[in-house]
């Protein structure tokens, strides 16, 4: 990638977006820790008097910065702890204010501001500092821990299940608040403001939901994992990532964010075609995601993230790690006759490009446009050998550049 394309994404994108991330998850935990001690009679406002902020009977009850990795020393943060203290907004003499903090300090006694007004670090139980790593054990043990409170019996699933809807709920309010603000127009603290999260809504979403009844439980998982690993990565590689290949993969978090889970059920079925979308796994995730980071254009985030050559047709990114052509094309042509939603996908997005191949490849299956019958007699079709063809083509990430790179020539 040119120093130009390095460029051309503001340099506080990265670092703004870090706390972010951070900052909704903490959010998340500081919330059901309020639920659990037995208070619903809150709403959490995301990213306005401070990162985020509990109001009570419309007034500030506290308020909350959040900084990740910034200094293992005290002193890397005097700045944004006398920012903390600062009488501003609803921020009134007496306010309680919490600081936030990933790594261990060598000091975290109380702030004391140069107006007298005092920033407590918070507290993890006998920490106080919670890692990016560390927030989600965290959180998971508070829904255990309330989900036992209202005598619903706990399973890993459950808890993982619902520890994905909350904090899908939390980053898509935080997203949105964002877009009202940055696409919309309407000011920061308008958005942030009437765009609050009331504490029962929360517990609500946590006792209402059930995995095996309302909702896919696989493709909810799923979109929580892809996110994770997006952020745990981005997180290790800071130092390293340039600005946009950063904005990149923010984006593609972005993405994944405000795609409701029904929907992303496809981009899960396109990461690893040649299997059911609950089976793809971490190193998939990792492959599909180093792949658009590394590929040498931008990707259309609309549907599923794709490229379009000259004549529109298009591209799909893959974690497709083909070590045999013959084995891939098996594994394919057996789910496409099992898995109707892969089949109507490849109908439209028929050009994969590979995670890893030695060369490009294209093989012939036989199907025809599979919304033309039903999953039984498509395999009847396929056996009888008269269909119009479907042709499949699994590209290198060099083929497909060079043939995407021909559309600035033509």
């Amino acid at each position: 990638m040119s120093q130009e394309d390095d460029e051309k994404y503001p340099a506080s994108a990265i670092s703004s977006w870090s706390g972010f991330v951070y900052q909704g998850k903490i959010a998340l935990y500081h919330s059901l820790k309020l639920i659990h001690d037995g208070d619903l009679d809150f709403e959490l406002q995301l990213d306005s008097s401070d990162d985020f902020a509990i109001y009570k009977n419309e007034k500030l009850h506290t308020a909350h910065q959040v900084k990740a990795k910034i200094s293992k020393y005290r002193s890397g943060y005097t700045k944004a702890l006398e920012q903390s203290t600062l009488i501003e907004h609803d921020k009134i003499k007496g306010t309680t204010r919490y600081f936030h903090v990933s790594v261990p300090l060598d000091e975290t006694g109380d702030y004391r501001g140069t107006n007298g007004e005092t920033v407590k670090f918070y507290r993890y139980g006998d920490n106080y500092h919670c890692g990016l790593g560390e927030i989600e054990g965290l959180t998971k043990e508070l829904i255990k821990k309330l989900c036992e409170k209202q005598s619903i019996t706990v399973s890993d699933n459950l808890i993982n299940f619902n520890y994905c809807l909350l904090s899908e709920k939390i980053s898509s309010k935080a997203i949105h608040n964002h877009k009202l603000n940055q696409v919309d127009g309407i000011s920061e603290d308008k958005a942030a403001y009437e765009g609050r999260i009331m504490a029962r809504s929360i517990l609500e979403e946590l006792l209402a939901e059930n995995p095996y009844q309302n909702r896919d439980y696989y493709a909810v998982e799923l979109k929580a994992r892809l996110q994770t690993h997006l952020e745990e990565r981005l997180d290790q590689e800071l130092p390293t990532m340039s600005d946009a290949t950063y904005e990149r993969a923010r984006l593609l978090s972005e993405y994944i964010c405000k795609t409701h889970f029904n929907e992303l059920k496809n981009l899960c079925q396109m990461i690893k075609p040649s299997e059911r979308f609950q089976d793809v796994q971490k190193n998939d995730i990792r492959r599909y995601t180093k792949l658009i980071q590394a590929f040498s254009m931008e990707p259309i985030f609309n549907h599923l993230p794709h490229y379009l050559d000259n004549e529109n047709r298009f591209y799909v990114p893959t974690a497709l790690d083909v070590d045999e052509n013959e084995e891939c094309e098996f594994d394919m042509i057996h789910e496409m006759k099992n898995n109707g939603d892969l089949l109507r996908l490849l109908f439209e997005y028929n050009h994969l490009i590979a995670s890893k191949a030695e060369a490009s490849f294209t093989f012939n299956t036989k199907f025809t446009n599979s919304d033309n019958f039903d999953n039984k007699q498509t395999s009847e079709k396929f056996e009888s050998n008269i269909t119009k063809s479907l042709c499949i083509s699994v590209i290198t990430k060099d083929d497909a550049e060079e043939r995407l790179n021909d559309k600035t020539t033509h």
